[in-house]
């Protein structure tokens, strides 16, 4: 195939699509560029359909650290296991996708988008979505295209589509949008308490940017030459469906009108076992797989039909109800903070651990981020389904939903200047019917104000539904398990009483429209006002004070140029400080100090690195330690690092032969600052100075002052600074 490249200018930013040239053995390969960012998207599929239920794509998206000319982190040196930025990218990619493949279609489909430039101005991960629609519709793959995606920031008050890195950092808005030129399919957003007006309009926005996207790569894949696949797509015998659902339909409306998860699983299962038994060994092995599909779909009709037509749902509440709340702050009695969070049959435990802000997480990525002080993780262990399972470490989900809480309560964690701390959250679903993620917003916003962290306001979050059959529609408040799976809409909300702080949502309904998102908005702000009062009950207010095992963590600010003196030759004097008081220290390259410790041992360290940096004046009076001895005087350390010359006349009253015999070294005497000279030196008096011993005869003693020891001076000045902390972006 030819080389076809077009270019093109949208919203104030140059873009290219790129086919022809580069991977030409894989199914369909676009090159997209933004600005010198540039991703290379593949699609291809197998040759044969795959003996399964479900459709098998997979996305991957590949960082490979030579785009951003960087060397990867760790030993090996090469990139291993992708990161968590590129986990949730791939996962951006996959969810508008997904849906947008003919029914029946099972041939294995493989998605890869490589990052092979990234200028750290132009993001690489919105227009990879782009890439992909572009990818498949090249190799001819069955697939509803095309879709594309846009990120919206807003500056000002102005709308932004796919801002730069520094345009978002000063955008109250982060809104990533993907879909067709008629439906929305995806949305991922943080934002800093937008409200629902305002969100309604960055989505319609979106959506009209999203049709210019679309136009461009139907023009785009116009000049290519397209051989579309030949796929036989599966269709299930109309006489199997009717045998079933006559033979269940009535059983298993019964057996969903059920609150409880378990007896209403297990009567849905028996349901299907007697439909089953109705089949001979010999229809089982021809259609078994249709049978049991057919099963499925009996559940997800009657489930539906329930609501559309009865407006009454599984658990018996009505399509706005919210299920039972229970919340508790301060469950666990040695963490920095915790909280327990129910409704209905989902609980998360979230706890709070708070650290110093040298405990921040580094990130190895081509991401312009180096960095972040607030972090959300969230487990989801097998027994929280009443199933078994293996635990090896969080999958994608677990990554996905430890990220939106993250960006739900990001806006409320406090800055580093009125916080100094690193704050880590865990999130430890204990049950799960549904909205497992909003629920952990929730327990982590309970947990925050447990451990004192004075947050902006409370957050609280639900997950709304949508039953859609033609223009029957009903839109679900705390969606439950069975209605997430079997309906056509997953909207998560996070936000606080005054806006939104996070939003998410998957559409597997076909012609999502304008009036239903704001329908659903509307109805979860009523939700999440609800929860966020039966939450407040619980605790009202941030606690005062911090649990008394968290760190307490003092700051002091110093000159810049007395960094040095602080930390000492080769970080002598800063360990010295942190040994002798337990307390943990550190320090900014704009000279503000933090000093962590459970005990008084921070005030001892701020004390010392005060009167480090102090500069001794004329007449104060100091309790020193005897450092060196010479034949002159005594150096006096007045501070760590900073000494004084007692000469040898001033040590006591009378003549002294030798300074060995009025005083040793580690002597604690108190002295008077005399004189400072030029260079910085201190010249000291002894106070009460005591009686001079007798004289053993011999000569010495008297005022003798050599050349060049008219006073002390700073030890152990100069060496290593230390590491200094990158910026961070959050």
């Amino acid at each position: 195939m030819s080389k076809v490249v077009e270019r093109f200018e949208l919203y104030g930013k140059e873009y290219v699509l790129e086919t022809g040239e580069l991977a030409k053995q894989a199914g369909g390969a676009v090159v997209v560029r933004q600005g010198d960012t540039m991703v290379l998207v593949t699609a291809t599929a197998s040759r044969n359909p795959k003996d399964l239920d479900f459709f098998p794509l997979t996305v991957d998206f590949e960082e490979r650290m030579y785009a951003a000319g960087k060397l990867p982190g760790g030993f090996i040196k090469r990139e291993a296991r992708p990161s968590e930025k590129a986990i949730l990218t791939a996962r951006m990619i996959d969810r508008p996708l997904r849906s947008a493949f003919a029914d029946g279609f099972r041939n294995e489909v493989q998605i890869i988008s490589t990052v092979l430039s990234a200028d750290q101005v132009s993001q690489p991960d919105v227009i990879s979505i782009m890439g992909a629609s572009a990818a498949l519709m090249a190799a001819g793959i069955p697939f509803e295209g095309p879709l594309a995606g846009v990120r919206i920031a807003r500056i000002d008050g102005e709308f932004v589509v796919n801002p730069t890195f520094d345009e978002l950092e000063i955008s109250d808005l982060d809104l990533v949008v993907a879909g067709s030129p008629d439906a929305v399919y995806m949305i991922e957003a943080g934002a800093y308490e937008v409200s629902e007006d305002d969100m309604l309009a960055a989505l319609t926005f979106a959506q009209e940017a999203i049709t210019e996207f679309c136009a461009v790569q139907e023009r785009f894949v116009s000049q290519t030459d397209v051989t579309p696949m030949e796929v036989p797509l599966h269709v299930i015998d109309e006489g199997l469906r009717e045998r079933i659902f006559s033979a269940g339909a009535d059983k298993m409306r019964q057996a969903l009108h059920n609150p409880d998860k378990f007896s209403r699983m297990n009567g849905v299962a028996a349901v299907k076992d007697e439909v089953l038994a109705t089949f001979s060994e010999e229809e089982l092995a021809a259609d078994g797989k249709d049978i049991k599909a057919l099963l499925k779909e009996l559940e997800k009709k009657t489930m539906r039909t329930m609501v559309l037509e009865e407006g009454e749902r599984a658990d018996g509440r009505k399509v706005d109800e919210v299920r039972q709340v229970t919340s508790i702050a301060g469950y666990l009695p040695r963490a920095h903070g915790s909280g327990l969070f129910t409704r209905g049959q989902t609980q998360v435990l979230s706890v709070l651990t708070l650290g110093m802000l040298s405990e921040w997480q580094r990130i190895d990525t081509i991401d312009v981020s180096e960095g972040k002080r607030y972090l959300h993780h969230y487990n989801f262990p097998p027994f929280c389904t009443g199933e078994t399972g293996f635990m090896r470490g969080p999958k994608r989900r677990e990554i996905g939903h430890g990220a939106l809480a993250e960006r739900a309560l990001m806006p409320v964690i406090p800055a580093e200047d009125a916080f100094p701390y690193t704050v880590r959250i865990v999130s430890e679903v204990l049950e799960s019917n549904g909205s497992s993620s909003m629920g952990s917003v929730c327990g982590s916003t309970l947990a925050l104000m447990d451990a004192g962290v004075p947050i902006k306001a409370p957050v609280s979050g639900i997950a709304m539904g949508l039953i859609k059959e033609g223009d029957d529609v009903a839109i679900l408040s705390d969606i439950q398990g069975l209605e997430d799976f079997l309906g056509d809409m997953d909207f998560k909300v996070a936000g606080t009483e005054n806006g939104i702080t996070a939003l998410q949502m998957d559409n597997k309904a076909k012609g999502l429209s304008y009036e239903i998102l704001e329908t659903a908005l509307r109805q979860a702000n009523e939700g999440r006002a609800y929860i966020l009062t039966k939450m407040l009950e619980a605790i009202g207010t941030p606690r005062v004070a911090l649990s008394e095992y968290a760190p307490r963590i003092l700051t002091v600010k110093i000159p810049v140029d007395k960094i040095r003196d602080v930390i000492g030759s080769g970080g002598k004097v800063i360990r010295g400080i942190q040994e002798e008081t337990g307390a943990q220290i550190d320090i900014q390259e704009d000279g503000t100090i933090f000093v962590a410790s459970r005990d008084k041992g921070g005030e001892e360290a701020v004390r010392r690195i005060q009167l480090i940096v102090k500069v001794p004046e004329i007449g104060e009076r100091y309790k020193g330690r005897v450092v060196s001895i010479q034949a002159f005087g005594a150096f006096i350390e007045l501070t760590p690092g900073k000494d004084g010359l007692l000469h040898i006349s001033r040590v006591a009253k009378g003549r002294v032969e030798k300074v060995e015999d009025v005083l040793s070294v580690g002597d604690e005497v108190e002295v008077e600052v005399l004189d400072i000279d030029d260079r910085g030196k201190i010249s000291l008096d002894r106070v009460d100075k005591p009686e001079a011993p007798p004289s053993s005869g011999g000569g010495g003693g008297g005022d003798r002052k050599p050349q060049g020891s008219s006073g002390g001076g700073d030890r152990d000045r100069g060496g290593d600074r230390g590491d200094r902390k990158p910026r961070r972006r959050h």
